[in-house]
This record gives C-alpha cells, sequence and structure tokens, in this order.
C-alpha cells in the first residue's frame, strides 16, 4: 500500500521491483497487485516510509 501524503515520486521503488509491479505515472505509484509477490525490496528502499505491505 502506498502512503500518498508520504510519497516524494522518486522511482525508488520501481527501480528496485524485480517483477515490474510498480510503475511511476504522472506525480502517482501504480502498483499492479497481480505481479507483486510480496517480497518487501520496495518498502525496504524507500526513502520516506511511504510503502507498506498488506
Amino acid at each position: 500500500m502506498i502512503i500518498e501524503d508520504f510519497c516524494m515520486y522518486c522511482g525508488a521503488c520501481a527501480g528496485v521491483c524485480n517483477v515490474d509491479a510498480i510503475q511511476v505515472q504522472e506525480l502517482k505509484i501504480v502498483v499492479n497487485d497481480e505481479k507483486c509477490v510480496k517480497c518487501g525490496l520496495c518498502v525496504d528502499i524507500c526513502p520516506v516510509h511511504a510503502l507498506t505491505l498488506e
């Protein structure tokens, strides 16, 4: 889940995603839940802690 109030749209999460489940689109982060394997790499790399696993 993305906490949009924290997100800086830096794209670090998309860059680390091994299954290409995260896209940055015009100041919005889009996560494809069908592709996401819940590995947590995006949560760990986010500099502002704007991502969580559900």
